[in-house]
């Protein structure tokens, strides 16, 4: 893990956290966390795919971990975290080409293949996946790949099978204004985040009842699950005491209704990622057990978005399958990195 260099860069006036291993002439990873996880979530494939001879990327989001929130943190977007990844990028050499908006409103890349640029696979956990994929369609002529991990491509339109769930649900109770911070505000930020790793452990959808808040729905006593130790959880509570949650609420789930800047958003074209994609979903990944996601995988209605996709389960696996079973995530991020660069 010491092998792996921290710095910041400059990306509209905020210090942005990077962490990075691998030569500057490789081709380039780019990790993208969900949460309640920063850069250190990739910490096991950071160092494979080095070792492989890919440059491994990871950035914590503005307002996530040790970078800078904005400074209106209620206001920030979707679009600004595939802004800040490209500008990141740009400053680490991978691309310096013009931008125009494309058809989803999203800005993309207008040159072809430029000569000595060094192209870049995104990863994406959670809703990084969606940084990811809005990355793809903005700039497609960069991204040799696309790797996702827990949630699979959705379109860019507000999310609709999360409207057949009842008024319990997480998500529901974290995109009312004021209900999470006071949820959360009851416990240390540490407790918090401990409670949320647990619950996002398990094979079930996060729902509380009518009278209970989603903190309640974790025991005090219930430990870490077993493939996370203390030592490394308290990477992760230490960084959220320091960022808070404002952000980390807002991105992604204040924002899951957020439109493409289109004249007509309810007339957006069918997008397409038409780049070589994997997703891995472990079997056991509460995701799964939304509603239609099952058939949506599995009936291949994703590939109508995603031609090029190959979908792995993995038996067993969680919604943090990459640090539950690192060697076989590993495995088969690596297979795929080295099938297409």
């Amino acid at each position: 893990m010491d092998q792996i260099q921290h710095k910041y860069i400059e990306v509209k006036g905020l210090k942005l956290h990077v962490a990075e291993i691998g030569a500057a002439s490789s081709p380039a990873v780019v990790f993208l966390h969900g949460f309640p996880e920063i850069w250190y979530t990739w910490r096991h494939q950071m160092i494979a795919v080095s070792n492989a001879g890919f440059r491994a990327i990871a950035p914590d989001y503005r307002g996530y971990g040790l970078s800078d929130p904005s400074s209106q943190p209620e206001k920030t977007t979707f679009s600004d975290f595939v802004d800040d990844i490209h500008a990141i990028l740009n400053a680490l050499g991978i691309s310096k080409r013009a931008k125009t908006p494309n058809a989803y409103g999203l800005v993309r890349n207008s040159n072809a293949h430029q000569k000595g640029t060094v192209h870049v696979f995104p990863v994406g956990k959670d809703f990084g996946a969606m940084v990811a994929y809005r990355f793809a369609l903005c700039y497609p002529d960069m991204v040799l790949g696309v790797v996702t991990l827990g949630v699979p491509f959705m379109p860019p339109v507000p999310p609709v099978h999360h409207q057949k769930l009842p008024e319990g649900f997480y998500i529901f109770r974290w995109q009312e204004p004021g209900r999470a911070e006071a949820d959360f505000g009851r416990l240390d930020a540490k407790t918090v985040v401990r409670n949320i790793y647990i619950l996002f452990s398990k094979s079930e959808i996060p729902i509380a009842s009518e009278n209970q808040e989603i903190m309640d729905l974790v025991e005090p006593s219930t430990p870490l699950p077993s493939w996370l130790t203390e030592e490394e959880f308290a990477t992760y509570g230490s960084l959220y005491e320091k960022s808070g949650f404002q952000t980390a609420l807002q991105v992604p789930y204040r924002s899951f209704n957020e439109k493409p800047n289109v004249p007509d958003p309810n007339n957006v074209s069918d997008p397409k990622v038409d780049a070589p994609a994997l997703f891995i979903m472990g079997e056991k990944d509460y995701v799964f057990k939304f509603p239609d996601m099952e058939d949506y995988l599995r009936s291949g209605r994703v590939k109508k978005y995603v031609p090029n996709l190959e979908i792995i389960y993995v038996p067993e696996g969680s919604h943090f399958v990459q640090e539950q079973f690192p060697e076989k995530v590993n495995e088969l991020i690596l297979n795929f990195l080295t099938r297409n660069s």
